[in-house]
């Protein structure tokens, strides 16, 4: 693992960045940047207003340091371009401590001015204030945890720190208690003096020294990590992919040369908070950033760059990745980045996936943290457990269903099988002893309704997440990383993929058409990806006890709970087609008229799965240690 470097602790050194040749922005753009982010104090009081372009620039704000920590009682928040997350979206302000009255307001036709006003009876730092106000405009709930740590930043602001509950700044000296462990894990700057007390006396688990995108291992390594809820590949558009979409060219200068003013308008520090609204809005419309020679000065912030980009799911064409850079970015990543891209569409699509999803599993600070703080605290290095329920009446589609489940590249996932009247069959018996995962064997009636059904499975599950399995369609090995990484970045109550490949069974061919719009908020997804918290899914009451339809009895549930549903990219989810027995039945001629594009049997690259070598980064253990351990394996009568 590479040492420890120090380019992106404090000053910014002189080193820039900027993208050359964007397209024109949309029109929500244009407003957002005309406005920008501004921060003002209302003389002679406690007030501060803050007016923001757009939500993604009110996120910006949070890795704004130290403007961000001056304590006010009274703020009022406006995003001058909001638009709704979901029809009837009703948003409040997150939890706020002192909290004595509090307003929003929301257009009335769901898209313009949005506003926050609080007023405290103590002041509190705006960064609280901007994270509650946050959550009135748009979804914000973390992955479920059984255990987890505080963060607390000690004496700077990381761009990766995550703008939730359980992450403070302070300035200089920790906050002490008498009651409890003040801190679990503390990130601190290296300009913060190291107190003198004994390890018994620390009021923290660890403390990790902290730069701007980066911590330092125990080893002394270096490992980057991003903020994925404000740098991630939502919103990225499905026109990016075609042959016509825009190549943008990434100027990077890690010296910071003298340049003129006027020049120097539209680039950004290289130490700073990395990439911003403006530059995310730009991302989302192009197909790849071109990238120029790279050196090793500065490898720290070069590497965080490269990681931001990634994230997005813009292309990136890397001419070579200098040895210290190289090796701050995770193998799974590095790979792609020096592998050339693909020309057919498809296939270049789905590299995109791959690449978003190595940056994120691989350097999200929601999964890669636990794992730097996992010597003092190996509790919480598993990424959140998810149970795979599968519900099935149908004995000859059971073994290629389970397998599905099987071969996903998750670690920390259960398998819930439902036997719907059937028998289990002893080659699927084995496949489960020797999955080395936990199981549930769910017995049922066959005259039980499917959704008592899946409603006895979910009661079994052990998992903080479920997800939905259907047995008759094709899944990919990464399907379920897909939708935690997506539940992380989004927020939203409930997400999963649309029915965009479908695969019709009589004539052998797979086609593509519309089904919503990937990587945003929407009202559906399939039935066979759902996942959500379970105790999200058990607050609104499971699943109705129902015979057919069961999957959209409970998103019905969902909306009328105000819940948000997002829709991930469609790869790695086939949706088959058969001759009968499908609840709704448009007939075959339907898919045929919607389709776009078309192919014989299932395309590969529609998965979007990892090349061979690459399976052993996919389960998410970091480089040189095992996989997780999935303990012993369960079964139930």
């Amino acid at each position: 693992m590479p040492k420890a470097t120090t380019e992106s602790r404090g000053a910014n050194a002189g080193g820039t960045w900027r993208l050359v040749n964007g397209p024109p922005p949309v029109l929500s753009e244009r407003l957002g940047r005309l406005v920008g982010l501004r921060t003002l104090r209302i003389p002679g009081s406690h007030g501060v207003l803050v007016l923001a372009g757009t939500l993604d620039r009110l996120r910006d704000l949070l890795a704004e340091y130290p403007e961000t920590l001056t304590p006010t009682s009274r703020a009022r928040i406006v995003v001058a371009y909001w638009r709704s997350p979901r029809s009837g979206w009703s948003g409040r302000i997150g939890p706020l401590d002192h909290l004595v009255r509090q307003r929003v307001a929301l257009p009335r036709l769901g898209r313009g001015p949005a506003t926050v006003r609080v007023r405290l009876r103590k002041p509190v730092p705006l960064r609280d204030i901007v994270r509650a106000s946050v959550e009135a405009f748009g979804p914000a709930r973390p992955l479920p945890a059984p255990v987890s740590a505080s963060l607390t930043s000690q004496g700077g602001l990381p761009a990766y720190l995550p703008g939730q509950l359980g992450a403070s700044v302070v300035a200089d000296e920790l906050p002490l208690s008498t009651d409890i462990r003040a801190h679990d894990v503390v990130l601190r700057d290296p300009s913060v003096a190291q107190p003198g007390e004994s390890a018994e006396d620390h009021p923290y688990a660890v403390a990790v020294p902290a730069g701007r995108h980066d911590v330092q291992t125990p080893d002394g390594g270096t490992v980057v990590l991003v903020d994925a809820r404000r740098i991630n590949p939502r919103g990225r558009r499905a026109s990016s992919y075609q042959p016509e979409a825009a190549t943008v060219r990434l100027d990077l200068d890690p010296r910071g040369r003298a340049r003129r003013a006027r020049s120097e308008a539209d680039r950004h520090p290289l130490g700073g908070a990395g990439l911003d609204s403006a530059t995310l809005a730009t991302l989302r419309l192009v197909k790849a950033v071109d990238c120029p020679p790279l050196t090793d000065e500065r490898p720290v912030d070069t590497a965080a760059l490269l990681v931001q980009l990634a994230m997005t799911g813009a292309l990136l064409r890397v001419p070579a990745l200098p040895p210290q850079v190289a090796g701050l970015i995770q193998p799974e990543l590095r790979e792609l980045l020096t592998t050339p891209l693909p020309d057919e569409p498809l296939a270049l699509e789905a590299r995109s996936v791959r690449q978003r999803r190595a940056a994120l599993r691989g350097h999200a600070a929601g999964f890669a943290l636990p794992r730097v703080t996992a010597d003092a605290l190996p509790e919480l290095r598993r990424p959140p457990s998810v149970s795979a329920i599968l519900a099935t009446r149908r004995s000859e589609m059971l073994a290629g269903a389970v397998k599905a489940i099987v071969d996903q590249t998750y670690p920390e996932l259960e398998i819930i099988l439902c036997l719907h009247g059937i028998e289990l069959p002893a080659e699927v018996a084995t496949m489960l002893a020797e999955s080395g995962r936990p199981y549930e064997i769910v017995p049922v009636t066959a005259s039980t309704g499917f959704g008592a059904a899946l409603g006895e499975a979910t009661r079994r599950a052990r998992g903080s997440l479920v997800t939905k399995f259907d047995d008759d369609d094709s899944y990919g090995i990464e399907h379920v990383w897909d939708l935690v990484l997506a539940r992380h970045y989004s927020g939203a109550t409930l997400v999963g993929k649309g029915t965009e490949f479908v695969f019709l069974e009589t004539l052998g061919v797979t086609v593509r058409r519309p089904s919503g719009v990937p990587e945003s908020t929407g009202e559906m997804v399939a039935g066979g990806t759902m996942l959500l918290a379970r105790g999200d899914l058990e607050a609104v009451g499971g699943w109705r006890p129902v015979p057919r339809s069961v999957d959209y009895g409970v998103i019905e549930r969902l909306r009328r709970d105000g819940a948000v549903i997002y829709r991930t990219h469609p790869f790695g989810y086939v949706y088959h087609r058969r001759e009968s027995g499908h609840t709704w039945d448009p007939g075959q001629q339907y898919f045929l008229d919607t389709a776009f594009a078309r192919w014989p049997g299932i395309p590969v690259e529609a998965f979007a799965d990892p090349e061979p070598a690459q399976v052993a980064a996919a389960s998410g253990a970091p480089q040189g240690e095992p996989a997780p351990s999935t303990d012993t394996v369960h079964t139930g009568a």
